[in-house]
């Protein structure tokens, strides 16, 4: 499998509020609201000098009110364009672990008090904002660049006792379904919801075409790895990102 088709579904997956292209370099805008939409993704072949290229990059995030951001795959063009921003002052951060799982490999979720709708309505917005303790100008922003997402959806909120205890994002592309925000309330945690969930998401995911799935999970954050890991994911590569120190973009 080429895993470069990853970073492709999860550009559309998640997507940008604005995208600029740039001699083979994406350039992502969304109001700084994750630095995955808010960075250059250097996927694809580079012609122009680097540092101009650089720089240029710097200007445009600049103008933007946002620091300059890189992602930094296996994939990059050129393949020194890692080493080029360390020399720059370029920080390193959020090292993150991209797992896959075949579906054929699925174990049967144990709970099945789910609701998985392709378009999000407000009751999943106000769970996923108060699970994720996101702002409202965050979760603004969030709803219009879901809505720029082209491909099939499913918005999901795993229930207990009838209180919503878990939610989350699978969208399917080309056979794969990517699993985004993931997140599972603060007092129902380390009980096993964010498994049943997640199961059940993926089950989705395989009822309507899906035969793989992907995610992202941040390197240090030892539960989520080790929830994913028990579902079965493996590793396939790890990303991170470069950021010019003068600050995050906001709403993380």
């Amino acid at each position: 499998m080429d895993h470069k088709l990853i970073e492709e579904l999860a550009l559309n997956n998640w997507p940008a509020l604005t995208t600029l292209l740039y001699d083979g370099w994406i350039l992502r805008f969304a109001e700084g609201v994750t630095k995955r939409s808010n960075s250059v993704s250097p996927l694809y072949g580079s012609t122009l000098d680097l540092n101009q290229k650089i720089e240029d990059c710097e200007k445009v995030y600049a103008a933007n009110q946002l620091p300059a951001i890189f992602k930094i795959t296996p994939f990059i063009h050129p393949a020194d364009l890692d080493t080029a921003l360390e020399q720059r002052g370029y920080e390193m951060i959020d090292i993150t672990s991209i797992q896959t799982l075949k579906l054929d490999r699925l174990a049967e979720p144990l709970l099945n008090t789910v609701k998985i709708l392709e378009h999000a309505d407000e009751d999943w917005l106000e769970q996923y904002s108060k699970m994720d303790q996101a702002s409202a100008s965050k979760m603004d922003t969030m709803v219009r660049m879901l809505s720029h997402n082209r491909t099939r959806k499913g918005f999901i909120l795993l229930y207990h006792n009838g209180q919503a205890v878990a939610c989350g994002l699978g969208v399917i592309e080309r056979g794969f379904i990517g699993l985004y925000n993931i997140v599972t309330d603060a007092a129902y945690r380390n009980q096993g919801f964010g498994e049943q969930m997640v199961l059940n998401l993926l089950r989705w995911g395989q009822a309507n075409g899906a035969t793989d799935s992907y995610l992202a999970v941040v390197a240090n954050n030892g539960p989520a790895r080790s929830l994913y890991s028990k579902i079965g994911f493996t590793e396939v590569y790890s990303h991170w990102y470069r950021i010019q120190k003068e600050g995050l973009p906001q709403a993380q």
